[in-house]
């Protein structure tokens, strides 16, 4: 029935193989975990180098053909769109529950039974770890939850600067009357290579790489009164093929007239309104700019419609579909100053000093592209963070003690449980042990007097030393609340 060229695994065979790539793709990132993760320099299909300790970042550029493998890849960009952060831990944990399950695939013990014992042990960590948590106390606290997610990356040797830019701009896009804070719609990241790294910024408002249309156009104007289209123009070409039947030339100086009539009813619409900057997503005729300019009106034009959502969520303007319909109150008045700036080789458009903006952009310098690309990443991760802190604000201790806690409460909850589940389930709550055990490693450490301690420290006394973790700088174990 089957090709010939096909291969075939079944039963425990196929078990075993897929525990097997899981293993070999949570390998591959065990090194990237912590202060001091090794970062992995790839090469894309393209031939440019990817250099990051991302793991979903890794993993995306890579190319497996085993369906199990595929999948953990699934599960880093899945954490990384759902949560923006802890892409490797996620990886290095899946792969440790796959490999803890091993031994009991191997004793011919039913998947079923280890299921029901990793889901009830899911159950109960969710359970240990609402009781663990605690409130987030000020903003303070806010920029060291944020810097502690970035002290294992490339940026952290920016300090707070960076850190401090993540909460902004997620504070600027934060509806909080909604409960939505939207980063990826309306939070810009431009980079734009050259500078240095302190001179990034978020600006209250909107930065475009574009330039006016005309040199007679003003390219500064304080607190300007803003146009929004999505209509072109210029005159309606047919949508279908037109044909057109002239009797005399005089027609054919008629049907230019009427081209010209149409445009200058477009341009008397929008200037009756008298705005200073006229912003449309399609085109803008030479003849529209020639009576734009005439009143004295700045125009940009073929822009995103992303962009044009931001611009509007910044100055307070609403898109207009048609100059007819033009209405006083779809005017922008939010904005304090457009101007256009000359950044390197490029010119951009800055509409900036709004008054109460709720999109902005953050520009990024730095000196290659490939640091750019790397921090942009970096500040992804910590808009995320800040984004999770703002929507729900609690928080569990990291360096491992979180993962050291669970283990322990799951591992005295498995003398509780009857039957042969005790065994799969006893096996979960080692495998939490992975995250402190890597965290050791990377910084070479002595892993297994390290964890031992550890392990002692949270029998003694579950309740009081359930923030102890590993300091992931000296490799020793620190409580994480000092370590802040």
């Amino acid at each position: 029935v089957l090709n010939t060229n096909t291969k075939r695994e079944t039963g425990r065979k196929a078990q075993l193989a897929n525990i097997a790539a899981s293993k070999a793709v949570s390998d591959i990132i065990r090194t990237s975990l912590g202060p001091r993760a090794m970062s992995k320099m790839l090469l894309d299909p393209m031939g440019s180098i990817v250099m990051t300790n991302d793991g979903n970042a890794i993993l995306r550029e890579i190319d497996v053909a085993h369906p199990a493998a595929k999948s953990m890849i699934e599960l880093s960009r899945t954490q990384d769109e759902e949560v923006g952060d802890g892409t490797t831990s996620v990886i290095i944990l899946a792969g440790e529950m796959l490999a803890a399950a091993e031994p009991w695939v191997a004793k011919i013990m039913h998947p079923s039974i280890i299921i029901t014992a990793y889901n009830q042990a899911l159950e109960d960590a969710k359970a240990h770890l609402d009781k663990i948590a605690f409130p987030l106390d000020d903003s303070r606290q806010l920029l060291d939850i944020v810097k502690s997610s970035v002290g294992t990356k490339f940026m952290s040797r920016y300090g707070d600067h960076l850190c401090q830019l993540a909460i902004d701009a997620v504070k600027i896009v934060n509806r909080s009357e909604r409960k939505e804070i939207d980063i990826k719609r309306y939070v810009r990241v431009e980079k734009i290579p050259g500078g240095e790294i302190t001179d990034c910024e978020v600006l209250q408002g909107v930065m475009l790489e574009k330039d006016v249309l005309h040199s007679k156009m003003r390219r500064r104007i304080e607190n300007p009164r803003i146009l929004l289209l999505d209509c072109p123009l210029e005159y309606k070409k047919g949508e279908s093929q037109t044909s057109l039947e002239l009797a005399g030339e005089d027609d054919f100086e008629r049907i230019l007239k009427l081209e010209e009539e149409a445009v200058a009813k477009m341009c008397d619409d929008i200037i009756k309104f008298k705005p200073d900057l006229v912003v449309t997503e399609k085109g803008l005729s030479d003849l529209a700019q020639h009576y734009l300019v005439k009143a004295g009106i700045t125009g940009l034009r073929r822009l995103r419609k992303t962009d044009n959502n931001r611009i509007a969520r910044a100055c307070g303007a609403t898109i207009v579909s048609r100059t007819s319909e033009i209405k006083e109150e779809d005017i922008g008045k939010g904005c304090g100053l457009f101007e256009i700036r000359k950044i390197g080789d490029t010119y951009f458009t800055f509409i900036e000093k709004c008054k109460d903006p709720k999109a902005c952009s953050v520009i990024l310098r730095g000196a290659s592209k490939d640091i750019l690309k790397e921090v942009e990443r970096n500040l992804q991760d910590a808009m995320c963070v800040a984004r999770n802190v703002m929507m729900d604000g609690r928080l569990l201790p990291g360096g491992g003690a979180t993962e050291m806690s669970l283990s322990h409460a799951l591992n005295e909850k498995s003398k509780t449980i009857e039957g042969v589940a005790q065994y799969p389930y006893r096996a979960c709550a080692l495998a939490m042990e992975v995250i402190p055990r890597t965290l050791a490693q990377n910084c070479g450490a002595r892993t297994i007097r390290v964890i031992t301690e550890l392990r002692a420290k949270h029998a003694q006394d579950a309740d009081a030393n359930r923030t102890w973790g590993i300091n992931g700088i000296t490799g020793k174990i620190q409580d994480m609340k000092e370590l802040g």
